[in-house]
């Protein structure tokens, strides 16, 4: 409801206790140290219950979101796991070992393996009842999520596919000359060619190539209503398109480093870079609103969330809104800026090394790092934080160190 804080994940801070006597200054509230390798990926249940980690180790875990514990452990992959997605019912991972397999979410027993890539698989995505994967060996795939069986095979890229998104048949205009083809819905990718491209999920045709950037596609999401694809790049722009016509739209370029992360919000679009500073853009005219600012390396992760805190108004204590960007970063700490001043709010420090996935539920941060190690942080209250020395740097190479973020590729030239 309006003006009343979410009780999502509330249940978790009577229980956690701060591992230091800092309390909501930024210490951890919980440290989950059992995977034995860095963790690539984390991701939250739709229900908020369940967090779900891929590591170097070849393992996934399934973590309770009410006491912070491990509750189940995946085994079965017979390489690093790159990548996981978190359902209500099912997990699903996909590893350097060239598998996909799913996972029941109450047993921790393996249900499915979907066999089919030749080489590392660096994403998958369920959606609409539908598995997406995409791969080293340039190809993205569409599977059966219940027999295991690739549906369509999309062959196109000239190099290896890193990032997916989709858009439901629903979501899509109807004319009628394009029904048909639109049934399934369009699927993105993204790859380190340097193209986007749309395919036709009914048929596996490719329907536009997405031509502009003239370096590696990192990361892109979609604005549904609009049919706009946002890509971002190696060479350090950003990118809006018209998924339907092909069209590039507009083009960000005030980064200075590879555009390594992206969201979109509220018209926003929030872009995390090497050049160790976050932006925020109008998604409409490509006009950057603010730079937030206080990285000591390359921003690695990040995440908006709405939330509320308790405050007082005169005499009486009333909630507020509370618009947070969190980021992470390889100087191994994580943050949170006031998402309409810029403002620093808090610095979390307790990582040794890259933090590559972030996660907010209700109260807690969840961030994931190249250290090994889940940490559980309690964002209430977020008081604006001192100014720091700076963060010894870290090389860029170590950036991708979980081996999904970006191959080789020679130079390329403009479309």
């Amino acid at each position: 409801m309006p003006g009343r804080p979410s009780l999502a994940g509330r249940s978790l801070l009577p229980v956690l206790r701060p591992t230091s006597g800092m309390g909501g200054g930024g210490s951890a509230l919980k440290v989950c140290a059992d995977h034995r390798g860095g963790i690539n990926w984390l991701s939250l249940s739709p229900d908020g219950q369940r967090l779900l980690t891929g590591s170097e180790d070849g393992t996934a875990r399934l973590w309770s979101t009410a006491d912070g514990q491990c509750c189940a452990l995946l085994q079965g992959h017979e390489s690093y796991v790159t990548f996981c997605q978190l359902e209500d019912e099912a997990a699903f991972t996909c590893s350097a070992d060239c598998t996909i397999r799913k996972w029941d979410v109450l047993t921790g027993q393996c249900l499915q393996v979907f066999r089919g890539h030749t080489s590392i698989v660096n994403r998958i995505l369920v959606a609409n009842n539908q598995l997406f994967s995409s791969s080293y060996d340039r190809t993205a795939r569409a599977w059966n999520v219940d027999k295991g069986q690739v549906s369509w095979e999309f062959r196109g890229h000239r190099n290896c596919v890193l990032t997916l998104a989709y858009l439901a048949s629903w979501d899509l205009p109807g004319a009628p000359c394009m029904e048909e083809a639109m049934a399934g819905g369009l699927l993105v990718t993204g790859s380190t060619d340097g193209m986007a491209k749309v395919w036709q999920v009914a048929s596996g045709c490719c329907h536009q190539t997405l031509r502009g950037h003239t370096g590696a596609v990192l990361c892109l999401v979609l604005d549904t209503p609009s049919h706009t694809a946002f890509t971002g790049s190696t060479d350090a722009t950003i990118r809006a398109w018209d998924i339907l016509s092909g069209e590039q739209l507009r083009v960000f370029r005030e980064h200075q480093g590879s555009v390594i992360c992206l969201e979109l919000v509220n018209r926003h679009v929030y872009s995390g870079s090497a050049d160790r500073t976050v932006k925020c853009w109008l998604a409409d005219t490509g006009e950057r609103v603010r730079t937030f600012a206080a990285h000591g390396h390359s921003v690695s992760a990040l995440k908006y969330h709405a939330g509320t805190c308790r405050g007082l108004s005169g005499r009486e204590a009333q909630w507020r809104h509370v618009f947070t960007v969190f980021t992470g970063s390889g100087d191994a700490r994580a943050r949170a800026f006031d998402a309409q001043s810029g403002a620093l709010r808090r610095v979390f420090r307790g990582h040794a090394f890259i933090i590559n996935c972030i996660q907010v539920h209700g109260q807690v941060l969840y961030t994931a790092s190249h250290d090994g190690t889940l940490r559980l942080w309690d964002v209430r209250g977020l008081p604006r934080a001192p100014p720091r020395p700076g963060a010894p740097k870290r090389s860029l190479s170590r950036l991708f160190n979980n081996k999904v973020g970006c191959a080789a590729a020679a130079p390329l030239q403009p479309a």
